[in-house]
């Protein structure tokens, strides 16, 4: 839904009072977008996932600590196939809104891997 003309004149003077008052923020704002903060979050479940499973390899030395790596590692194993999953409902939404095809949007994919 397109926002009118006076709407537009107030979030136009917000950003502008933003960026004056925190140019810093305005910047990484610019730079991160919603697949570099759900790339962020995917990395750290992982993370805490492999710490998970190592605290379970604990176990021999004591079931409280082979216990919270259960647990971390279910809550970690969930919150990655959320994080996931939006990522994909996000591109999909993407492609949806462009019209790209399914070639463009692997495409795109890669890149994000490569190495500059």
């Amino acid at each position: 839904m397109p926002l009118s003309d006076h709407e537009q004149r107030i979030l136009e003077e917000i950003e502008r009072r933003l960026a004056e008052d925190d140019p810093a923020f305005v910047e990484q704002v610019g730079r991160t977008d919603l697949y570099t903060h759900l790339a962020r979050r995917i990395r750290s479940a992982s993370i805490a996932f492999c710490v998970g499973l190592v605290m379970i390899l604990l176990f021999v030395w004591s079931v409280l600590v082979a216990a919270a790596g259960f647990l971390i590692t279910v809550v970690s194993a969930v919150l990655l196939y959320r994080y996931v999953g939006q990522l994909g409902r996000d591109q999909l939404r993407l492609m949806q809104e462009e019209g790209s095809t399914l070639s463009g949007l692997l495409g795109r994919i890669a890149a994000r891997f490569r190495r500059p």
